[in-house]
Order: C-alpha cells, then structure tokens, then sequence
C-alpha cells in the first residue's frame, strides 16, 4: 500500500496547479474596446496603450484615461467514464466552477506633437479562481481503487474531496511612443509582472464513527506562490490614408515563484500487519518522508516557474469610409518555450495560435456598434492535459457598443461569449489501475464588460 499512497500523494500535489484564464497563460482582453471588437492592434484609441502602443502617435492630443470593468462566468468539467472500475462501469461529471470577481484595468496616455507616454494596468495573466466541491477523478478513482485493493469498498465508507486554486499575474506596464515619420512610429515598452496564487487541497476517507478512529486516509495541502517578472514590450505602426499596418512583439516574462506553505501533511492508515498494532497510523513528518522528493515542488521555500510566454501580434486596419472601419489580427503565443511547473511545456506540440476579426460602425455622432470574433488553436496533446490544468480550442464571438456622451467621455460596453471544443483524453490504464478510461473536458465562458475614456 505504500507504494500506491506515494502516488496519491503525488497527484494530489500536483492536482492543484493553478487554472489559467484565457491563453494558456497570458490575457489579451482588458479594454471594453477589446470585448465588443477583439482585433484591435490597428487602433488609435487608448485601448491602443495594450494593443498597439506605436499607433498612439496618431492617437489624441493631450491626456486621456480609461476605466474599465469586466465579469465573467466560467464552468471547467470534467467528465470521467470507466467501463469496468471495480467489476460495474463508473461515471461521473465533475463540476468545476471558475470565477473571478468585478476584473479592472486602467489605461492612461499623454501626447505631445510626435512623443506619446503611456501606462496601463491589469490582470494580465490569468486571472481567475477555480474550485471543483466534489473533487476530482485524479484523486477518486485511484483512492477508491487502492482501498479495494485492502477490502474496503466504496460502500464501506464516506470519500469527501476538494481541490481549488487561484492564480492572478498583475501587470503595469509603461510606454514610450515616437513618430518617426508622417507614416511610421514606434514604441518601446516595459511591463513588471506580478504572479499571486495559492493551491489548496485535500481528499478524505473515513469509515463509520462506530469502528473508534474512522480515518483511512487524510491529504492535506494549503500551498501559496508569489513572483516576479519582467517583459520588454516593442511595437511599430504603418499608418497612410485609410490603411494602417501594425506589429507588436512582448519578450518572454521568466517568473519564478516563491512557496510559502502554510500546511502540507499526511496521515494513512497503516495496513501492513506487521506494524499496524505498534503504529496504526503514519502522519506527519514520517509520513511526508515516505513520498521523497515527490513533495519537494510544494515545500516552504520551494520555487516553480510559470513564465508568460513571447507574443508576437500582427494587425491591419482599414477604414472604408469615415463611419466604417474593420481591421485582421493574428497572435502567436511561443508557449514551448515558457517554462511552466513541471516541464508541461515539453507535452504541447506547439505554440498557440489566434486569429482575429473586427468591424465597426459609427451611427451617429453619438453611437458606435461593433462585433468581431477571435479563433483560438492551442498546440494541445495529451499529454498536457490534467484533470485541474487544462485547455479547449475555442471560438469567441463579440458585440457591443460606444455612447459618446459628451466630446470628452464615452461609455463602452460589451459581451462576449466563447465556445470550445470538448477535449476526449483516452488512457489504457486509467489511474494505474490497469482499466481503459476517458476524461471529456469541456469549457463555458461568458463576459460582460463596462468602461469609461475620458479625454482632457
């Protein structure tokens, strides 16, 4: 038994790496703009301080800032199918919630004739909160499979398990704009990353009260990560007549995160006959030193990596007439070469790969409408997909609107909703048990969003 309670131990460490929100590990939304549009790396606007810094050289004269707020609401499931687990098939979906509350960002630029300065600050990676109540099939079906190995069914006790995590990158970053000619600018940026997180987690099996000390096995784990990055940031802008073409390139961000361990501790039922009467139970300390090195990731002090990648943006704009406008974009995310926790990068084929589309349509003098939709193709295998870290390709699908409430404010708002392809992970030997399974990932995400651009 104890070799298999090692492996527990080890997923269950390794279970609550954090759940990225949007990339893999980068945002691209954080104006309003953004949401009711998506391929903004051709504009003017203050939005323009994230998306294409360079192209504020023909942006406005003068100070201008922008608040914005966006909501969304995520479910991450898993569905897990077992033809023949324990003589019957098992079958259970486990609901993820993921959430993240009221989501700010604040965009700020000052022109002067061919200078521009600029800063924005925001939740640039990730981003988000994720808890499944019930647990999760990585800790389930191999406790459940172990204890039936010893006699003891699922009928014979009471499993309890929760896993959750959070993970937020924070970012402010500053730019610095020149035109260089009528028709060329560029920009150099810099943006300090600041990585906030915790994994927390526990699986509890504990017979009836009746039989004196009911516990078969007790995992603990309350584990928070704190680091630092920095990410140079250069961008260019071609802008002539009605055409403008952009390019934008973010350096790799190399955070390494700090562990502080609040609690991470095990106690197991000794079921060797040998020492059970002298030792009923293993915990603590002795039974942390059992699982070697397979606990040095989450130890006090320990430091993982969970690096942004490199991020190259490309975008044409064009204007058809002074009320219509409509821009391309395409994003490549170079995510084989960030270091995340445990070497996951090394499973991906590839780098991530978006494209981009956006209209927009100026009523009035007062009214502006706009929708645009984005494709997301991750370099996905299965061997990167986990149970409480993993990702769908998706279609997004925007619109919104801009009410220009006066010749210096305007309100923004927006919804957008993305629709992902289920992801089916086929294992011939399902939790080591030595069964076929399959786990079906599926993902739902809706934002709404409101902000407000004041120019002075």
């Amino acid at each position: 038994m104890e070799r298999e309670l090692r492996l527990l131990l080890f997923l269950l460490l390794f279970a609550v790496l954090p759940v990225c929100a949007g990339g893999l590990m980068t945002n691209t939304n954080y104006h309003i703009a953004f949401d009711r549009m998506f391929a903004r790396g051709a504009t003017f606007d203050i939005d323009a301080t994230y998306s294409n810094p360079a192209g504020l050289a023909w942006g406005h004269e003068g100070l201008q800032l922008s608040l914005n707020f966006q909501k969304p609401w995520q479910n991450r499931d898993i569905e897990t199918t077992i033809p023949d687990f324990l003589g019957q098939e098992f079958h259970q979906k486990y609901n993820g919630k993921a959430s993240a509350p009221i989501v700010p960002a604040l965009f700020g630029s000052y022109k002067k004739d061919r200078w521009v300065v600029s800063s924005m600050i925001g939740i640039v990676g990730s981003g988000g909160f994720v808890e499944y109540d019930e647990g999760i099939p990585m800790f389930e079906v191999p406790i459940r499979g172990l204890l039936a190995q010893n006699g003891i069914m699922p009928k014979d006790y009471a499993y309890m398990a929760n896993m959750k995590g959070k993970q937020y990158i924070y970012g402010g970053q500053l730019n610095f704009t020149y035109k260089i000619t009528d028709f060329l600018s560029a920009a150099v940026g810099m943006r300090a990353n600041y990585y906030d997180g915790y994994n927390r987690g526990y699986v509890n099996a504990i017979l009836p009260i009746s039989v004196g000390d009911p516990t078969l096995i007790d995992l603990q784990l309350d584990c928070l990560q704190k680091g630092w990055g920095f990410a140079p940031i250069v961008s260019v802008d071609f802008h002539q007549g009605p055409l403008t073409l952009a390019a934008r390139y973010e350096f790799r961000t190399k955070i390494n995160t700090e562990n502080d361990t609040k609690q991470l501790d095990a106690r197991i039922r000794n079921t060797d006959p040998n020492t059970a009467v002298v030792m009923p139970y293993i915990e603590g300390a002795l039974a942390l030193q059992q699982f070697g090195d397979k606990v040095a990731a989450y130890q006090d002090g320990a430091k993982t990596r969970y690096d942004m990648p490199a991020l190259l943006t490309v975008a044409l704009g064009y204007e058809f007439s002074p009320q219509l406008r409509a821009s391309v974009e395409y994003h490549f995310f170079d995510d084989k070469n960030a270091k995340m926790a445990g070497n996951r990068q090394d499973e991906l084929e590839g780098g991530t790969n978006e494209f981009l589309a956006g209209v927009e349509y100026d009523i009035n003098d007062k009214f502006t409408v706009s929708c645009g939709g984005q494709r997301t193709d991750y370099g996905l295998s299965d061997g990167y997909q986990q149970n409480t870290s993993f990702a769908c390709d998706s279609y997004s699908f925007g619109l919104g609107g801009a009410w220009n409430i006066n010749e210096k404010m305007r309100l923004n708002v927006s919804y957008f909703k993305t629709i992902y392809s289920d992801y089916t992970k086929v294992l011939t030997n399902y939790g080591g048990l030595g069964v076929p399974g399959k786990d079906v990932y599926s993902r739902t995400n809706d934002v709404i969003g409101i902000g407000i651009d004041y120019k002075f």
